[in-house]
């Protein structure tokens, strides 16, 4: 029995890139505490395999294949999720890209890339959104921001400033829509040890400097971060509205100026 506060029986939840590490385990947390979910992802093969491991046989859970780099494809989904799911309640917005290069070698099709799908997709989900919540009384959306919005690192430029971007997106639409009754708020995690940071962990040297730097002295799973989730998509954080959640294991706590003595 989940305590009331944490409720999502019967939520309609859309997320989007549902189909990559943290929102596979997202869209499993959601389903299994009786959400109604929708998962968005442009690889269908993906789709199929979150679909199997949740359940085949699971009538509240749907899946839309779309490519989220089209700002009318966007709204497509949202339309789609609404129809499917006979309304939208929650939004989380998970999806995101990155190509790691040094400034001088980002090109302006790297650019436009990774600003279309970790900041164009979410503001035109969340605008698309907007009116289906509002006419329904209501509802909440969690974005998925990064550290990298308050400390960035070589060769990740657009990546963070589209996650500052989605910071400040958060506090926009918190502020516009608070008046509808929807909030919004969002995470800015460390690295999480994923399929999609395996290039940063998977470096001996990147996942030494992460151990020594982190005070918790480590990076953090996927399934650390699914708690502040359901927090911000639940009455549990009725009070709370464009925030920015980090969770970095203590990076911005401070620094050790004794470590290397």
């Amino acid at each position: 029995m989940f305590d009331p506060l944490f409720s999502l029986e019967g939520k309609r939840t859309l997320i989007t890139g549902g189909a990559g590490s943290l929102g596979t385990l997202i869209a499993h947390s959601f389903a299994e505490r009786g959400a109604i979910v929708t998962v968005q992802d442009l690889d269908h093969d993906r789709l199929d395999i979150v679909k199997s491991s949740i359940g085949e046989s699971n009538q509240n859970v749907f899946m839309i294949a779309a490519d989220l780099s089209s700002a009318r494809e966007c709204k497509l989904v949202v339309e789609k999720a609404n129809q499917l799911m006979d309304g939208i309640d929650i939004v989380i917005n998970t999806a995101g890209i990155n190509r790691r290069k040094l400034i001088s070698e980002v090109t302006p099709e790297d650019f436009d890339a990774i600003v279309s799908v970790n900041m164009r997709a979410l503001y035109f989900i969340s605008q698309a959104a907007h009116p289906i919540m509002k006419a329904a009384g209501g509802g909440t959306i969690v974005n998925m921001s990064s550290l990298s919005a308050r400390y960035s690192f070589n060769t990740i430029s657009v990546y963070a400033a589209t996650k500052a971007a989605v910071t400040s997106i958060t506090r926009s639409t918190a502020r516009e829509w608070a008046k509808d009754k929807i909030r919004v708020n969002c995470i800015e995690p460390s690295v999480i040890k994923t399929d999609f940071t395996k290039t940063l962990w998977g470096e001996p040297h990147r996942s030494k400097w992460f151990d020594e730097t982190t005070p918790i002295g480590r990076l953090s799973s996927p399934d650390e971060i699914i708690g502040t989730v359901i927090f911000l998509a639940t009455e549990a954080s009725s009070y709370i509205t464009g925030q920015s959640v980090v969770i970095d294991g203590g990076i911005l706590s401070g620094g050790d100026w004794d470590s290397y003595a």
